[in-house]
């Protein structure tokens, strides 16, 4: 029975330099870097902006960058794109369409997935449910399948906005389709592994974990957070009282034997203690940490996230808040050297101590906001921040 009750380890999906950004919330899924020697504060500009790309189209795709590349999801000319962009310049090196336009028009139009980078292939979810494999160096298409049509899947009210898994060799994304709320397919083939469940989708990404010495999936779907079996999708633990409803979109985040779970909505957030065998304990449920478009990072003991508006620290294990703040209003952030990195859905960019003694701003700056929301997660790799505003990708250098 004790090894049943094994720490939980995230597995990291993604092999990839250490100073890389290769998928959805960076190399490990939690939303942090380990880059040191970073800027410790910033002019009252902003740090030295090296360029500006301006042809990305609509969207809040964030970018996924692997060496000397920065890969990207945008629609333009009626069509969803796949992008890559030469990280040095800005200047775009080629694109590929990766299906039909998506428009809403209350919270705005395009992609909402972010690339997922393996090696020599990277995979793309569409707002529309188009799923593609393409080559990294040209963007040719190797495989692809519309979750809709392939496995009946339901898209959410604003369009499917999951970045996918690699684990192994399993590609996992949710159709949110009947018996096929999640699936796993052959990431070199695009081949059904196994389908799992009848949820309909919501909008957050999976991550990869160890349940002692079970191998398995974290997941919040539109009306469950649940654990599944990685080797062959069978239940592990569901648990609805984290679901709003409405819309469930912050990634799970597994640490040390737990696993977080955060809506907004009036909802809440739970701390999970899953075992192999579902007989998963709740640590906690309460309302100070509501992600609503945004996923909370962990560093070290504690949680810095949005609850909805109010940037929040709270204690990982325990759920106690230590600290409030308006900071840059509501908005996403992420974590390098010590500094989260928050951008509010207004444009403001906060360079922030993460620390749970207290909230302490050291510098600030602004991008202009178009007509949408800034929802778009920042990225850090290899010394530069680039941040999104719909068309507009600024890449600036952060290094000391």
């Amino acid at each position: 029975m004790s090894r049943c009750l094994g720490p939980i380890l995230l597995l990291f999906a993604i092999i990839a330099p250490a100073a890389d950004w290769p998928q959805w919330l960076g190399p490990n899924r939690d939303g942090k870097s380990v880059e040191t020697g970073l800027l410790d504060s910033w002019p009252k500009g902003g740090p030295r902006l090296l360029w500006k790309a301006q042809d990305l189209g609509e969207g809040f795709s964030a970018p996924a960058i692997a060496g000397d590349r920065l890969y990207i999801q945008g629609q333009q000319g009626g069509q969803e794109l796949v992008m890559a962009y030469d990280v040095h310049t800005g200047k775009q090196l080629w694109k590929t369409a990766a299906g039909k336009p998506y428009s809403e028009e209350e919270h705005g139009n395009g992609p909402r997935g972010t690339p997922t980078v393996d090696g020599a292939r990277l995979y793309a979810l569409s707002a529309d449910g188009t799923l593609v494999c393409l080559e990294t160096a040209t963007g040719r298409r190797v495989w692809g399948m519309n979750l809709v049509e392939r496995f009946g899947g339901r898209p959410p009210k604003s369009g499917y906005s999951e970045s996918p898994l690699v684990d192994g060799g399993r590609l996992i994304v949710m159709p949110g389709g009947p018996s096929a709320a999640v699936v796993a397919l052959n990431k070199s083939t695009g081949d059904p592994l196994w389908k799992s469940q009848n949820d309909q989708a919501g909008f957050s990404s999976a991550i990869a974990l160890d349940i002692g010495g079970t191998h398995a999936l974290a997941l919040l779907t539109a009306e469950a957070a649940i654990g599944l079996d990685a080797k062959d999708g069978a239940l592990l633990w569901r648990y609805t009282r984290v679901s709003n409803k409405t819309a469930n979109i912050a990634t799970p985040i597994a640490h040390d034997g737990y696993v977080f779970f955060s809506t907004d909505y009036g909802t809440g957030c739970v701390l999970l203690k899953p075992t192999p065998d579902g007989k998963t304990t709740e640590v906690y449920f309460n309302r100070d940490m509501r992600n609503h478009y945004t996923t909370a990072v962990l560093v070290g003991d504690y949680l810095y996230g949005f609850s909805s508006e109010i940037l929040t620290a709270m204690e990982f294990k325990t759920g106690k808040v230590a600290w409030k703040d308006r900071s840059v209003g509501k908005g996403n952030c992420i974590y390098a050297d010590q500094h989260l990195y928050c951008m509010g859905e207004d444009g403001a960019v906060g360079l922030i101590e993460a620390t749970p003694a207290a909230y302490k701003e050291v510098s600030r700056f602004e991008i202009a906001r178009g007509a949408f929301n800034t929802w778009t997660t920042p990225a850090i790799a290899n010394g530069q921040l680039y941040l999104r505003e719909q068309t507009n990708l600024y890449c600036y250098n952060v290094k000391r």
